[in-house]
């Protein structure tokens, strides 16, 4: 039987059986992506995040993600920084968290990221002398209130989401840094989008898309220059979450809400140095790369055209 077999491949031409290893490769390295899919999503244990240090700093924790981060850091026991522009708001969102884990110890620094952002940091930078902050999150940002052209773009926008998105992000992570170097441990979770990185454009976002792909490069520059310093570095690359921000109010198996998200976001800190925490983001990620970009990009245009068309109208009747 055995010598039959042999004769039988022996007998088949060199391409079929070159044709026949390939595709054998081909479904074996699936299967290892997948495998590895599954365990990255559902069996790997998340960090401790403790080992970093007691105190995490979390921007823009009064809304969305954010906040959504805020609460799930406190119920694994850490202390918080909380820098937001609004006072009553952090107040509000200060005694929820309190109110829910009361041996959370929590510090409020005040700061408009639109505004100056100088004064802003060294107030960051006074609130956190002293403190084992050995987690950062990166959230805070702006957008577009709604789809429009490069050229709608007004001056206040284009400066917002320039020095908000990227001046802010970076500053802060400069005052904060230090003191992780300082004690040889940390970790740093920048809030990354979709827009920039997913999807091959996102048309009527342009600025919006940029300051996030600002976010993923700045990101991976830090997880490389940083790593050898005991220091974890990560992009976090949400597609659509339900906030004020995306304009989304219900939460969906492909939309999670911002609780779901950063219930998710937990378990990945700390590992790759970019990634889609919500799994089921992953499967659209996967979708769009087998389609030609060109039709992702029509796509897009008229998705992002219908909601430029929906925000006019209500600007229209604000008017009125």
């Amino acid at each position: 039987m055995a010598q039959c077999f042999y004769h039988t491949v022996k007998a088949q031409p060199i391409w079929v059986i070159v044709l026949f290893s390939l595709g054998s490769l081909s479904i074996l390295r699936f299967a290892l992506s997948f495998l590895n899919w599954v365990y990255v999503n559902f069996l790997r244990p998340a960090k401790n995040l403790k080992k970093y240090g007691s105190w995490a700093l979390v921007t823009g924790p009064t809304d969305g993600i954010g906040k959504g981060f805020a609460f799930q850091l406190a119920k694994k026991g850490l202390n918080l920084v909380l820098v937001g522009r609004n006072p009553d708001k952090l107040k509000d969102v200060s005694d929820s968290i309190q109110a829910k884990y009361p041996k959370t110890q929590i510090r409020s620094v005040v700061v408009d990221f639109s505004g100056d952002l100088d004064e802003g940091v060294s107030g960051i930078k006074e609130a956190i002398e002293g403190l084992d902050v050995g987690l950062l999150i990166n959230n805070v940002g702006v957008s577009y209130p709604y789809a429009r052209f490069f050229h709608e773009v007004d001056e206040e926008l284009l400066k917002n989401l320039i020095k908000v998105n990227v001046e802010g992000t970076t500053k802060v992570t400069q005052a904060v840094l230090p003191g992780m170097l300082k004690r040889k441990k940390g970790a740093i979770v920048n809030i990354g989008s979709g827009a920039a990185i997913v999807i091959p454009s996102d048309p009527l976002y342009s600025v919006y898309a940029a300051t996030k792909a600002y976010i993923d490069q700045f990101s991976r520059c830090l997880y490389v220059e940083y790593k050898k310093s005991g220091i974890d570095v990560q992009c976090q690359v949400p597609l659509y979450v339900a906030t004020k921000m995306a304009s989304i109010k219900r939460s969906s198996f492909f939309v999670p809400s911002t609780d779901g998200y950063a219930k998710a976001a937990m378990r990945w800190i700390g590992y790759e140095p970019r990634c889609t925490p919500y799994w089921p983001h992953t499967v659209l990620w996967g979708l769009a790369y087998q389609l030609p970009e060109s039709a992702i990009d029509a796509w897009r245009l008229r998705f992002c055209l219908a909601i430029r068309k929906r925000g006019q109208l209500k600007d229209s009747r604000k008017k009125d």
